[in-house]
């Protein structure tokens, strides 16, 4: 046996193709170049596939570990202004490169800090989102059609309406067992924060959009916030904590409420994307009074979105 030969290029002893095959966790710094500020610099992590067909043992990455760092590497040379087109350029390269491929994607997860001001005392804190951005492809003949994917994750608060109307209905009991009348309990109850129990809550938007299409990645983080109960912040004084204690009981979700608010304003705001956008939203409220989590989640075109918000209009 020739033991200098390529043995990826062997055909497998089982003769099916994969669906991705590539790397995970891999860490890269990046730089993200802002017109007449200086360039953001993100720790990302990325993951980089591409398909095999069933011709073909391997992808040149058991022999080559280098050769997706250096895919990696020759994309990041070039100025970009957002992580999706380094994203669209790393799986241009991947095609060069692994030729047999006929689809590809990349994933880049970054933490994302910026500075925000607490809602009254208006204390600057650094605060954490992560970003997400990345590019999936293609191969249709000749041409190559690439997909976007950009996205964030956010952590909020969300106070829970169904403990919150138990609580009213036994604070309008006790009320009128001390003989106030039905007008005067609504009046009381209409003033005053009535209890009920948190959760943080992780919201997350996903979208994926054509080439030639852009979407400012603070317009998804400002979606996701205004979509919970309250904003949370870094750093707090008494007056700030009230604002969003009483925020977010005068304003409560459930984990259901969150993710159709998210797909309202995606609709609202993103009116130049096409109808074939596909959006996904999820959102995860980590229960304090419950062993468990609540979920929920929206999979679902732009145009299937207005489609619905229209019928409901």
């Amino acid at each position: 046996m020739n033991w200098s030969c390529d043995i990826q290029n062997f055909e497998p002893d089982v003769k099916i193709s994969l669906t991705r095959v590539g790397v995970k966790n891999l860490k890269k710094l990046i730089r993200i170049k802002r017109k007449n500020k200086r360039p953001i610099i993100l720790l990302s992590t990325f993951n980089v596939f591409v398909n095999l067909p069933s011709s073909q043992k391997g992808i040149h990455m058991s022999r080559n570990p280098e050769v997706i760092e250096e895919i990696i590497d020759s994309a990041l040379e070039k100025d970009s202004y957002e992580i999706e087109e380094i994203g669209a350029e790393i799986v241009k390269k991947l095609f060069e490169k692994h030729n047999y491929a006929t689809e590809a994607e990349v994933i880049m997860i970054s933490d994302f800090m910026v500075k925000e001001k607490s809602p009254v005392s208006k204390k600057l804190s650094q605060e954490v989102h992560k970003i997400i951005g990345g590019a999936k492809g293609r191969k249709e003949g000749e041409k190559i059609k690439i997909t976007k994917i950009v996205g964030a994750e956010v952590i909020g608060i969300t106070a829970c309406p169904c403990a919150q109307n138990l609580i009213r209905e036994i604070s309008a009991k006790n009320l009128m067992k001390l003989g106030y009348s039905k007008e005067e309990i609504e009046r009381i109850l209409d003033a005053v924060i009535l209890a009920t129990h948190n959760q943080r809550g992780i919201g997350k938007i996903i979208l994926e959009i054509p080439e030639g299409y852009n979407v400012e990645i603070m317009d998804i983080i400002d979606i996701i916030k205004k979509s919970m109960s309250s904003e949370i912040y870094g750093i707090l004084k008494r007056d700030d904590e009230a604002y969003i204690v009483e925020k977010s009981h005068k304003n409560p979700k459930f984990v259901e409420d969150c993710v159709r608010e998210m797909a309202k304003h995606i609709v609202e705001k993103f009116s130049y994307l096409p109808d074939d956008t596909k959006v996904v939203i999820t959102q995860i409220n980590l229960e304090s009074i419950h062993r468990h989590d609540a979920f929920a989640e929206k999979k679902a075109t732009l145009g299937e979105l207005r489609k619905e918000l229209c019928e409901i209009i």
